[in-house]
Parts: C-alpha cells; sequence; structure tokens
C-alpha cells in the first residue's frame, strides 16, 4: 500500500507540474496565436498510473487539456531527461494499439502524447471539453 501511495504522491506532483508548465506556454510562446480557443484553460484529466510496455517502467497516463490541443499523455513518474523527441513509440490501452510521439520541454523533461483533438474549436466550454 505504501509503494502505491508514493507512486500517487509522485503522479500528483507530475501531473501539477505539466499543467503549470502548459499555463505558462499558453501565457508566452501561445500568446496571441490564434488556434487558441478562448473557451478553454489548461486542466489535466483522468491521470492514474500505468504499468509500463514491455518492462518499461509505470508512468502516468491521462488527458491533458489546453485551449489549442486535447492529447492523451504518458509521463514519467520521476523526471527524466532521456527523450526520444519526435519518436513514435506503440502503447497498448483497452486492447487498442495508440502511437504516442516522443516529446521534451525543458522546465519539466520528457513526456510522450498521443493527439485526440488539435485544434479544439468543436468545444463550446471547458465542460465540453
Amino acid at each position: 500500500m505504501t509503494a502505491r501511495v508514493d507512486l500517487a504522491d509522485r503522479l500528483n506532483g507530475r501531473v501539477a507540474d505539466l499543467v503549470a508548465l502548459f499555463a505558462a506556454i499558453e501565457r508566452t510562446r501561445m500568446a496571441g496565436v490564434p488556434v487558441l480557443n478562448p473557451a478553454l484553460r489548461v486542466e489535466a484529466v483522468g491521470f492514474d498510473i500505468v504499468a509500463g510496455d514491455e518492462g518499461d517502467a509505470a508512468s502516468g497516463l491521462g488527458v491533458l487539456i489546453t485551449p489549442w490541443f486535447m492529447n492523451l499523455v504518458r509521463l514519467p513518474l520521476q523526471r527524466d531527461d532521456d527523450a526520444a523527441v519526435g519518436r513514435t513509440q506503440m502503447h497498448q490501452l483497452n486492447g487498442r494499439a495508440l502511437e504516442f510521439i516522443g516529446a521534451h520541454e525543458p522546465a519539466f523533461g520528457a513526456f510522450a502524447a498521443c493527439s485526440l483533438f488539435s485544434p479544439v474549436f468543436e468545444f463550446a466550454d471547458q465542460a465540453a471539453a
């Protein structure tokens, strides 16, 4: 039980850092870019710990909503700077193979994303997203 709590604490911290990172990106790099949906804000939804594929370590998996995209995101439970930026990797989710693309942000480290929606103009508000 203690190991699961420790992993959950790590995941919660990483998800909070991910949200803070993309909120900062919205205010800086994305400021004024016309693909932003002003009805949306950065939010992490449904993140949970998932077992690694083929011997990989456990990771966090959930949806990241931003005003410019909605992605399924896999992130290591601790910072990892050994990123395979742009490299695609297949991961199984509920018996379905999904393609994730490796990414890295200097303030956060490595993660992988599977695009669900981009842009996100079809969502009228945060609840709809």
